[in-house]
């Protein structure tokens, strides 16, 4: 018994103190109010923000506690891009690398790619379509064996026969085989189903449909509607039956309109998109992920010879020559939208281009900042822990020279990237 008690108070005498790190920030935005603070001190304890204080205050513990000096910086949440395919990027070999790389090869390329997404700013990205190599590197970054950004994957896209994502487009006839729903690949609402059932058995976060014809995929048509209503039903009704939201690649208005109506969250691009359609989406509060990034690279790319298919060509210059007068004609109808750039179509680690071609389509930079915080970790229910810099949420914090609200491009080169309250670039 003496020595039972010896032990309960020699354990209770024991205080363990957690290493605080204080950032003082010269301004702080609140992406709550769309408004800037000035000299703010945040506190962060562990992985989340403890503590956001008026004034620069020092830390108490001193020998424990550290503090980082961000007096000339302007701190704001780290930043959530909804569209990404992180297993590689564009190359003019893009076509062929999928007959000469391994999974291993995908996996180091995209463990690369992970950490100079995390580099420049993004500390969370929902990935939306590639190998399954996404899930596992989804588990690595979790679990700490590599340094990236926080994952949701889709897992690989779901497609229809001879449709954007079917995996098999512009093989050769004796290599094209019959893909079905194991490989993603639906012609029925019964395949659709089981489908879903297999990202979700795959270890998918939510599922991603190509609801129309794509750009870039080896095909003749890029806005063709390429589901009938009752997939694209079956698709959503089963993803919501195993908690899962979906996202919808859309260029063309049948099939924008047809996930719409069926309850996506998101419609990818929108390129050909209506007023009829914008409508539409804000009748059913679905967001928009403009993914301006990828047209503006894809219409230089496009000038180099070889560089993409000739099949593609034509989609490509029909599908920029819109892009202006939609998403003008989008803002202006006031669809709700949320922050994402398809990278992986140009360079990772160029997201916060995206900022800057909002602001020259005419959101503000306020605006473009929430989109890419607060209204994303809505979107990822992770509202009440992501997208703000207050007590309780997760320590995903960046930081920039100049302030964005003036100079937008300073996002493109972040100076001080801390995720989960660990600092990975300053």
């Amino acid at each position: 018994m003496k020595k039972i008690l010896f032990f309960l108070c020699f354990s209770l005498s024991i205080t363990v103190t957690a290493q605080s790190t204080y950032l003082h920030c010269g301004k702080l935005i609140d992406t709550k109010t769309g408004k800037i603070q000035k000299q703010m001190t945040v506190v962060v304890t562990g992985s989340k923000i403890t503590k956001v204080l008026k004034g620069y205050i020092n830390p108490k513990n001193n020998g424990v506690d550290t503090s980082i000096d961000l007096k000339t910086k302007t701190v704001m949440p780290g930043f959530i891009d909804m569209h990404v395919h992180i297993e590689g990027e564009t190359s003019p070999t893009r076509y062929l690398d999928v007959f000469t790389k391994n999974d291993a090869d995908v996996a180091f390329t995209a463990a690369e790619i992970a950490q100079r997404t995390l580099k420049a700013g993004f500390t969370t990205v929902r990935d939306l379509g590639g190998s399954g190599v996404n899930v596992a590197l989804r588990n690595a970054i979790k679990g700490g064996k590599v340094p990236g950004p926080r994952i949701f994957t889709s897992e690989k896209a779901i497609g229809t026969t001879g449709g954007h994502a079917d995996p098999t487009n512009g093989r050769k006839k004796d290599l094209m085989g019959d893909p079905g729903p194991k490989e993603g690949v639906i012609n029925s609402p019964e395949d659709a189903r089981k489908a879903v059932r297999q990202r979700y058995k795959n270890g998918a976060d939510l599922i991603k449909i190509t609801a129309t014809g794509g750009v870039l995929s080896v095909s003749k048509n890029g806005q063709n509607a390429q589901f009938t209503q009752a997939e694209v039903d079956a698709i959503v009704q089963t993803a919501k039956e195993y908690g899962m939201a979906v996202a919808a690649h859309a260029h063309g208005k049948e099939g924008m309109q047809r996930a719409i109506k069926a309850g996506v969250q998101t419609i990818e691009h929108g390129s050909f998109m209506d007023k009829e359609t914008a409508t539409l989406m804000k009748q059913y509060n679905t967001y928009l992920v403009p993914t301006l990034s990828a047209g503006k690279y894809v219409e230089e790319k496009a000038k180099i010879p070889n560089y993409y298919p000739a099949i593609i060509l034509p989609k490509i210059a029909s599908t920029v020559a819109t892009l202006e007068k939609t998403f003008n004609m989008v803002r202006k109808e006031g669809v709700p939208i949320a922050f994402g750039t398809d990278a992986g179509v140009f360079p990772h680690g160029e997201n916060a281009k995206e900022f800057r071609y909002m602001v020259e389509y005419g959101w503000s930079p306020m605006f473009s900042i929430q989109s890419a915080t607060i209204t994303n970790a809505k979107l990822l229910d992770m509202e009440q822990e992501l997208g703000q810099i207050a007590p309780d949420f997760l320590a995903d914090i960046v930081a920039t020279d100049d302030d964005p609200t003036k100079d937008i491009t300073t996002l493109e080169k972040v100076s001080f990237v801390m995720k989960n309250g660990k600092v990975y670039k300053q």
